[in-house]
């Protein structure tokens, strides 16, 4: 069966490979009103009045195409295509050029607008509802998928496969010594060589880097390092006696006061 390409309804070329990321049968179209500034896309509003803006009821499929151009070069482009559930007619499609081709709205996470473009390059904005969280919660990661291919998440190119990576040039190099080789280290200036130690320093001891006090002196070892206290001041005997004459008493002919 002859593919053809949902953005411009052409046939692709026999060796244009196409790939089917996401697939889901029921998905329901609607006619949304304008964005409201500053909220975004309202499901709320698409749905009111018992549905009165679904305007459809259709099959979804995310589609990876990749084709090989004339100079060998592989291009991958991703789709997202509306399609009649009994017969598979084309409805509407959105070539998947930019993350916002589908927006999720405010209120839920089951609905998206979708900006859907036709063959003559006109664009239009439906909005789209899953019956169940599960599907939404696919379509989604289909998207993430789709992105790394286009090269979206590596930054690359859009419309470009991005490169495989690239094999170690060296392919795990033996960076392991052979016989005879050896390694030369350079050290700065103070981590050089020490000088060997000669018998006259191993003489003179080996705790010669250690610095320790003299021992203290005899004098001073006597009291267990404390100094002795000061010597009373000296005193004569006779400035601590007070005489009988000095105090007013007479030490005459009546003796000694009794």
């Amino acid at each position: 069966m002859e593919s053809i390409d949902p953005a411009t309804g052409q046939p692709l070329p026999a060796d244009a490979i196409q790939r089917v990321l996401f697939i889901v049968k029921t998905v329901h179209v609607y006619n949304v009103p304008p964005m409201t500034p500053g909220k975004g896309h309202v499901a709320a509003s698409w749905t009111a009045e018992e549905n009165k803006r679904q305007i459809f009821t259709a099959r979804l499929r995310v589609l990876e195409t990749a084709i090989t151009q004339a100079s060998g070069e592989e291009k991958v482009k991703a789709d997202i295509v509306l399609e009649d559930q009994s017969n598979g007619q084309l409805f509407a499609a959105a070539p998947y050029t930019a993350a916002a081709v589908v927006e999720p709205v405010s209120d839920s996470s089951r609905f998206f607008a979708l900006r859907v473009q036709d063959e003559a390059g006109r664009k239009a904005t439906l909005g789209i509802g899953f019956e169940e969280r599960s599907d939404a919660f696919d379509f989604g990661v289909s998207l993430q998928e789709a992105q790394k291919t286009l090269g979206w998440a590596q930054g690359g190119l859009p419309g470009k496969k991005p490169a495989e990576e690239k094999k170690d040039t060296a392919e795990k190099r033996d960076l392991s010594l052979k016989e005879g080789e050896t390694i030369t280290v350079n050290l700065p200036a103070r981590f050089g060589r020490r000088k060997p130690r000669t018998e006259e320093d191993e003489a003179s001891g080996g705790l010669s880097s250690f610095s320790l006090p003299p021992p203290p002196s005899t004098a001073s070892s006597k009291g267990g390092g404390i100094p002795p206290p000061p010597p009373a001041p000296s005193t004569s005997s006779r400035a601590k006696r007070l005489s009988a004459a000095n105090l007013g008493f007479d030490d005459g002919k009546f003796g000694e006061f009794a």
